[in-house]
C-alpha cells in the first residue's frame, strides 16, 4: 500500500465522518471520493505488482537451460 493512498483513504474516511456529524453534505461527499480514490490507487498499484512479479517469474524460466 502507497503511503499516498493510505493518507487519501484516512483523509476521506476522516472528513466523511465530519460531515455526518456536522451536517456538512458536500464534506461529506468530498470524504467518500477521497476515500474511494484511495482504494483506486491502492489497487492499481496491487495489479502493478501483480504484473510485475508475473513478468519476473517468466522472466526466470526463460534463463534457466531446458530438460530436454
Amino acid at each position: 500500500m502507497s503511503d499516498n493512498s493510505t493518507f487519501d483513504q484516512v483523509a476521506g474516511k476522516i472528513k466523511e465522518t465530519t460531515g455526518k456529524v456536522v451536517g456538512d453534505k458536500e464534506l461529506e461527499t468530498e470524504g467518500v471520493l477521497q476515500n474511494l480514490q484511495g482504494k483506486a490507487t491502492e489497487a492499481v498499484e496491487d495489479v502493478k505488482d501483480t504484473i510485475k512479479g508475473v513478468v519476473d517469474h517468466f522472466s526466470k524460466d526463460d534463463d534457466e537451460p531446458s530438460a530436454v
